[in-house]
């Protein structure tokens, strides 16, 4: 059984960002650390399939770029997203020009791998906190019953699944991926 701790301690941001990073991850969210569930198969292959994924389109013509596991912190939070995709120019760099180790703004887009006994709540909470920060197109995926809840800023979620085309970003627009595509990765 996978459950998300919650770490009663009273910390400011500032403080958790300068604690111990955790295995796996700790987020801070409302004055509450709450550690990430371990990944199990199901979730680790889709996560690394769909950033490879994105990334093959994204990469080559410097348009986005797909991160796995990578802290974000804005808004008084700090989260780690299964996945952060940020358009290539809103990419924090160092000023050599190399990627920055700390990302203190929101994704372009948030996916989310729900896994078993994780609380969808939890997770679609931080999907529209993302929003509300200027994030442009949320997934989560259930691997439990196949599908994709999608959000989007001021719409009402959208659940899709089988052969349904998948929203992605707008610079994008060429790329076609299925909820059907994602979970054939699942079978090997």
């Amino acid at each position: 059984m996978i459950i998300t701790k919650n770490i009663e301690q009273s910390l400011t941001l500032e403080e958790f960002l300068k604690s111990p990073e955790t295995k796996p991850a700790s987020e801070y969210i409302n004055g509450v650390i709450c550690q990430k569930p371990m990944p199990q198969g199901e979730h680790s292959t889709l996560q690394i399939r769909l950033g490879t994924a994105i990334n093959n389109v994204t990469l080559p013509q410097k348009l986005a770029y797909a991160f796995p596991e990578l802290r974000c912190t804005f808004g008084g939070r700090s989260i780690v997203p299964d996945l952060a995709v940020f358009s290539w120019q809103r990419i924090p760099k160092t000023p050599q020009g190399k990627i920055a180790n700390k990302f203190e703004i929101h994704p372009d887009w948030i996916i989310e791998i729900l896994s078993p006994e994780q609380s969808a709540t939890k997770v679609i909470k931080k999907i529209l906190f993302c929003l509300k920060q200027g994030t442009e197109l949320g997934w989560l995926i259930d691997s439990e019953d196949e599908s994709v809840m999608i959000f989007k800023p001021n719409q009402l979620p959208e659940i899709l699944s089988g052969l349904d085309i998948l929203p992605v970003l707008s610079i994008l627009d060429n790329w076609q991926l299925t909820v059907k595509d994602i979970f054939d990765w699942l079978i090997i």
